[in-house]
């Protein structure tokens, strides 16, 4: 692991002097900064290991130095370095998270020493962040990313009705994570010990949705050359997702009412019915109700389903798990015995920023796009202007230069796809690769609508 280090001093030759001991050393990249102030400046974009900072310094001191650091990057170790060394500024600098405070003159071995230890509390307190981290993800609620308001409304909806053995219906826009919000359910309930079976009900022909759902007997079809169980049966006692239901033909939508109604089902070509003891969940990114008023789903369908409900919100809605999320996506990324890529506080706002049609799956597949710069030092602005599908990000940067926001990126985004399909709503939210509703929403959002 090589560790990063920052430098502060406005005094050359006292800078310059521990930037040329800690260089000795092979596994450190050093850099420096002459004032706090373009300290500051290189903190906002960079995240750091150890920071080592003068104290009085004209323009912005160590104090600001600290501050800067333990707002943006909290596990970064500090060590102030001070000719003016006080038993007040040394407790204020230690309450405020600094790792040491060391007066001058400073000794080279003591000032080794110190960075040699704040480096191995700060590897330590990155090893139990990461453990912590696998074992949140592997349990319950914390598979679920994030701490926003909606984030946390989602989690105690699921901890209430994953008790309860009801059919659930998650609503939710296309890549919010339905399917996850359903293994957690499945995963919290008393069927823990049985199968969680997901299907997507718009990825089959009817002939093999009632194949794959109910089983085949032998010799039932060309093909049938032995009997098969369908998911139904094989999930006996656990849990059944059914992705996408809205999908499901109006025929389809027969069969599978009937098996709700009975807990019953036959094999195709059989003539024995077969108890079947599971638990529905369902999920889609169409409003149901409307389809069932329509006619294009079933109503006695839709309230068998709709028993208990879940709404996924979009990830605009959960702006501030963003950071959270792309870590994770980073680290599940990350190739093993490679250390995730660090990014810069200046992407991860422009991040924040964007609306993402494509919601979490979206930030996704953004974070394996950065993995192709896992072995850049830090990733930022200048990184993205070589990535094609990222360089539409704006770069957030101190100039007065006015980028245009990523809401007016994907205004003329959604312009452009409409342009090309000839105003075919259908075919653009499949190229956006959102669903009518939330197509429909941006047009109105953005007032394009009017433009029509």
């Amino acid at each position: 692991m090589e560790f990063q280090i920052l430098v502060v001093d406005d005094e050359d030759i006292a800078r310059e002097n521990v930037v040329y001991m800690l260089n000795k050393e092979k596994h450190y990249h050093i850099e420096s900064a002459a004032d706090g102030e373009e300290a500051i400046a290189l903190i906002e974009q960079n995240e750091y290991d150890l920071v080592l900072t003068d104290l009085k310094m004209k323009k912005k001191d160590g104090m600001q130095v600290l501050d800067t650091v333990k707002k943006l990057w909290p596990d970064t170790e500090v060590i102030i370095i001070t000719g003016y060394a006080t038993i007040d500024t040394a407790v204020n600098a230690m309450r405020q998270g600094a790792y040491y405070y060391l007066p001058k003159p400073v000794k080279i071995d003591e000032l080794m020493a110190l960075v040699v230890n704040a480096l191995d509390k700060r590897k330590l307190t990155i090893e139990i962040k990461r453990l912590r981290e696998q074992v949140s993800a592997q349990s319950g609620t914390g598979k679920i990313v994030g701490h926003c308001p909606a984030t946390q409304l989602l989690k105690k909806s699921i901890e209430q009705v994953s008790h309860l053995d009801s059919n659930v219906l998650i609503l939710g826009e296309t890549g919010t994570g339905k399917e996850l919000v359903a293994k957690v359910i499945h995963d919290l309930s008393a069927r823990s010990n049985k199968r969680f079976v997901a299907f997507n009900c718009g990825a089959f022909t009817e002939e093999l949705i009632s194949s794959e759902l109910f089983g085949h007997e032998k010799d039932s079809f060309t093909g049938a050359s032995q009997m098969k169980k369908g998911l139904l049966e094989m999930a006996d006692g656990g849990t059944v997702f059914f992705d996408e239901v809205g999908e499901l033909s109006l025929s389809m939508q027969v069969k599978l009412l009937r098996f709700l109604q009975e807990r019953k089902l036959m094999r195709v070509g059989g003539t024995k019915e077969i108890e079947v003891d599971v638990r529905i969940l369902a999920a889609t990114n169409k409003n149901l109700k409307e389809e069932a008023e329509a006619g294009t789903f079933r109503a006695d369908l839709f309230y068998r389903l709709e028993v208990l409900t879940i709404k996924v919100p979009p990830l605009a809605d959960r702006k501030e798990d963003i950071p959270l999320l792309l870590n994770h996506f980073l680290i599940k990324h990350t190739p093993k015995g490679m250390d995730p890529p660090k990014v810069s506080q200046q992407i991860i706002q422009s991040l924040m920023n964007y609306e993402f049609p494509g919601n979490i799956r979206e930030l996704e597949n953004i974070a394996q796009r950065l993995m192709l710069h896992v072995n850049e030092k830090v990733i930022n602005p200048s990184t993205l202007q070589q990535d094609s599908p990222l360089a539409s990000l704006p770069q957030t940067d101190n100039s007065e230069q006015q980028w245009p926001t990523l809401e007016e990126h994907e205004k003329q985004y959604i312009l452009q796809v409409l342009d090309e399909v000839e105003g075919n709503k259908s075919q653009a939210a499949k190229i956006l690769r959102i669903d009518r509703v939330s197509l429909w929403r941006k047009i109105k959002r953005y007032g394009l609508d009017k433009a029509d």
